[in-house]
């Protein structure tokens, strides 16, 4: 339901709460790897893991799902899924080609990440145990990320390099995940307030905002995470990181998103979100097994969020 605020009131909340939960997720990540390696857990589970983990996406989607935004909830899933492979992959192999030989058995686990949400999408409404399964499903391609890319250096974790520079106690470690896990709450609510009394305030078509602004502004830095990669040298990592943020924006996001709260699903998104996730990814897939992205390919996923984006306005 959209919230009544002052239209800047509303983009205030929805922007600060961006920003929050995006310094948050680095403070919890830092935490969280260094309870980790306190634990044991070795360096390369570690990276693996939490190479593609986007919490900001599941702080957001919970609490606009709670909120009873479900376009917004659902969009952190497919709308984020969807800027990944064509505007964070796209743009980045538009600024730096992308050449890498990823081991095909995670390509093909990249390919059918999508396919398998549409499992949620099958009722009016999220089921807790179809979240469940996602859950589970997730488990299953982690692991396979872990067995298929043992040995090889697909996998890094910005948090991790920042463990092994500074070495927090395992309190600050503790205290680094509480806290960026409390502040993450707190922005996922603000971006859904915001997100709310946006609607109210602004013909903005609830879909369209969910769907193609919020990732817009929740996972603009993926650009950056892509390109960064590629131009140190290290285009196995962003390739890497590609594979195990889908992992987490579709299966552990809107596995957790059915768990947490009963959401609504649109038939646009089902008829239309979910299949175009499908398609970009298989493309992206497509681009990966022939040994990379360049220029014209990444353009060509440039024009895929382009029609995408329109197809929001047109089919509102």
């Amino acid at each position: 339901m959209a919230d009544q605020f002052h239209p800047l009131l509303a983009l205030a909340l929805f922007g600060l709460g961006v920003v929050i939960v995006v310094w948050a997720t680095e403070r919890f990540l830092e935490g969280l790897v260094g309870v980790a390696a306190l634990a044991g857990v070795s360096t390369f589970a570690i990276s693996a893991v939490l190479s593609g983990f986007e919490a900001e996406n599941v702080a957001v989607g919970v609490a606009s799902g709670a909120e009873g935004l479900d376009s917004l909830a659902l969009g952190t899933v497919f709308g984020g899924a969807i800027f990944l492979v064509c505007v964070a992959l796209g743009l980045a192999a538009m600024l730096f080609p992308l050449r890498v030989r990823l081991p095909r058995p995670l390509l093909l686990i990249f390919a059918a990440t999508p396919i398998v949400a549409g499992l949620a999408l099958m009722a009016p409404t999220l089921q807790r145990p179809v979240g469940l399964v996602l859950l589970l499903a997730f488990a299953a391609a982690m692991a396979g990320l872990l067995f298929f890319g043992r040995g090889q250096a697909v996998f890094e974790s910005e948090a991790l390099e920042e463990y092994e520079k500074s070495r927090p106690s395992g309190a600050r470690s503790v205290g680094l995940t509480l806290v960026g896990l409390i502040a993450m709450t707190l922005g996922g609510e603000l971006v859904a307030k915001g997100a709310g009394g946006l609607l109210g305030a602004f013909p903005i078509p609830p879909l369209f905002l969910g769907m193609v602004i919020g990732p817009l502004a929740i996972e603009a830095e993926e650009v950056i995470r892509q390109a960064v990669a590629t131009r140190a040298g290290h285009p196995e990592v962003a390739a890497g990181n590609l594979v195990g943020t889908m992992l987490y924006f579709v299966l552990f996001n809107l596995g957790v998103i059915a768990l947490a709260t009963p959401v609504p699903v649109q038939p646009l998104v089902l008829a239309f979100d979910w299949p175009f996730a499908i398609a970009a990814t298989a493309l992206a897939t497509v681009y990966l097994w022939g040994g990379g992205v360049n220029r014209w390919q990444g353009l060509s996923l440039l024009a895929a969020y382009l029609v995408f984006a329109v197809g929001h306005i047109v089919l509102r």
